[in-house]
């Protein structure tokens, strides 16, 4: 078998299954992961950036302005507004950038506030982002943007809030995430192999039993296959049938054509014999050398017939009949020219059978023959299709077939005429190949009154 270039053919089916599945199971969890990981990290930033609305809620509903212009905040009820470098700080902003409050825990807190006043931020609206600083390290702010109606003035009201809880938060759960997909990734791999290697037990199975036929030690495959390995299983037993079948045909063959040829040849040698004696062949030991060659032609035809005929075809493509008979009809018409016989061919579009080309070739070339020889000017060939099977029926305007004869003429080397010449084991070797088929023959009077052959093949 040819390979690919860079491909390797060796590697067992458990294995590419294993390593396709392996890495689809990691892509899968790697995937779902990060999903998870994004999605928990967006939630966290949605709860930070409610948590500072509500604080920045909290400080306009304590805020009280100044004669100065700035502002006093006496109650606060978020008690890390009044530690300093708690994490938690408040501002106030006028539009300019002016600072004019922070919280008692914002006094050593050293920010750029140009992020925080954004001049295109309307009444009412919040805008979030994180700002870094080399002392507090990273914070998350939300600026809220007021129209203060008593002094008629816009102010900005930004709240900050260290990001470290939330980043320890999140990398928590990343640890866990990590553990908890490591310990799945391992649990499903174990899982998977396991069921691997439990579906493709009946391939292991099957290996083994086919090992078991080449050894000798099985006859055929005799485990309960699943469904999906019938096809196979039941014609690789069929294949092993039909070999062992043909096996057995040969050494039987050869022993029957070996016994058959001694009394012919046993014939021959004493009329040699004889002849030698003589110095000449007289007539009659020319007649009995020439029924003896004749008998010997017919053993080795009917031998040979027997030997190479095939069982039914598995895995046979299918064959057009159209085409061999018209190779058939061709060839005879050229043997019987002189009857000029006129052949009817009535069959389906695309007529096939399914089988071997030359089991076909050597059923409808012993019927034609037939039905050429004994037949005087018409012949009618029918064929379609039921099912699976072939249905094939071939009449003749001859005398046609006694009933009580046509159980004897499909005996091997039995003739109903024995004035034409012969072997009369045509029709038998056509038995044969419909049985292998696990087909059927049927002999009848045609309406012209002669043979009807109708036929079941498949």
């Amino acid at each position: 078998m040819s390979r690919l270039p860079g491909t390797d053919i060796s590697w067992s089916m458990r294995r590419r299954l294993v390593l396709a599945f392996g890495v689809l199971l990691i892509v899968f969890l790697g995937l779902a992961g990060f999903v998870l990981d994004r999605a928990y990290k967006q939630s966290v930033a949605a709860a930070v950036a409610e948590r500072l609305q509500l604080q920045v809620y909290a400080l306009l509903g304590v805020a009280e302005p100044e004669a100065d212009g700035k502002f006093f905040l006496p109650d606060l009820e978020e008690a890390r507004f009044s530690q300093i470098d708690s994490g938690l700080y408040g501002l106030i902003y006028n539009k300019d950038g002016t600072e004019l409050w922070r919280s008692p825990s914002a006094l050593n807190l050293n920010v750029d506030p140009a992020p925080m006043v954004d001049s295109e931020l309307l009444p009412g609206q919040t805008s979030y982002g994180e700002h870094s600083t080399q002392d507090q390290g990273a914070l998350a702010w939300a600026s809220y943007r007021t129209y203060w109606e008593p002094l008629d003035q816009l102010f900005f009201f930004v709240v900050m809030e260290s990001t470290a809880p939330s980043a320890v938060e999140i990398r928590e759960f990343q640890s866990t995430l990590y553990l908890w997909f490591g310990a799945l990734t391992v649990l499903l791999s174990v899982a998977q192999y396991l069921l691997l290697r439990w579906g493709l037990r009946p391939l292991q199975q099957l290996a083994q039993d086919v090992s078991a036929i080449e050894s000798g030690t099985q006859d055929q495959l005799e485990q309960h296959y699943p469904r999906e390995l019938l096809p196979v299983t039941d014609n690789l037993n069929l294949l092993i049938k039909n070999e062992r079948e043909r096996q057995n045909r040969f050494r039987t063959t050869l022993g029957d054509l070996a016994h058959s040829l001694k009394t012919p040849l046993a014939v021959l040698s004493t009329a040699l014999q004889e002849a030698r004696s003589a110095q000449h062949f007289t007539e009659q030991q020319q007649r009995d050398m020439s029924e003896q060659l004749q008998r010997m032609n017919q053993i080795v035809s009917y031998q040979l017939k027997r030997a190479v005929k095939s069982n039914q075809a598995v895995l046979a493509r299918p064959v057009l009949l159209a085409p061999v008979l018209e190779r058939i009809t061709g060839a005879l018409h050229k043997v019987y020219r002189d009857k000029e016989v006129s052949v009817e061919l009535m069959l389906v579009e695309g007529a096939q059978f399914f089988g071997e080309e030359s089991d076909l070739m050597e059923v409808c070339g012993n019927l034609l023959d037939n039905a050429f020889k004994y037949g005087h000017r018409r012949v009618q060939v029918k064929a379609e299709r039921k099912g699976k099977s072939l249905l094939l029926e071939i009449n003749d305007d001859g005398a046609g077939i006694a009933e009580s004869q046509r159980n004897f003429v499909l005996q091997r080397g039995a003739r109903a005429d024995t004035v034409k010449s012969g072997q009369g084991i045509g029709l038998a070797v056509v038995v044969d190949i419909v049985s292998a088929y696990g087909g059927e023959l049927k002999i009848e009077r045609s309406e012209w009154g002669g043979a009807s052959i109708k036929l079941r093949l498949g």
